[in-house]
């Protein structure tokens, strides 16, 4: 079975939601890197069990993200800070070169200490 490595964000995400057993069986699989053979030995069930059981996690888990859509608006937020960022980067720079005007540039490093921290950088 191969690995959709996104699924590993959406539980992230929604891990929550499943039920405890659901959780710790995908989070075995895409975060421990457990094979389904071993999850079944530790969870003593079958393989085929298992597999099962990370089947329709993931399909909760994408429904919950078409649903939600928490996961996309994340990366919609990161990706608009991140441009933020940049062109606050960029008028800093520009009033340096140019003609230097103090309350742009503590405008400009708010800005850019604001946007990082809300990027967790």
């Amino acid at each position: 079975m191969p690995k959709d490595l996104t699924v590993s964000l959406l539980l992230d995400f929604y891990g929550n939601m499943l039920t405890e057993k659901q959780r710790e069986v995908v989070e075995f699989y895409y975060n421990d890197d457990l094979s389904l053979s071993e999850i079944a030995e530790n969870e003593g069930i079958t393989r085929q069990g298992v597999r099962d059981a990370i089947k329709r996690a993931e399909m909760q888990l994408r429904e919950m993200e078409e649903r939600l859509g928490f996961v996309k608006r994340t990366a919609e937020l990161r990706a608009t800070l991140r441009e933020i960022y940049e062109a606050a980067d960029r008028i800093k720079q520009t009033n340096s070169r140019c003609s230097y005007v103090g309350q742009i540039e503590e405008d400009a490093d708010k800005i850019l200490q604001n946007t990082q921290k809300l990027l967790g950088e």
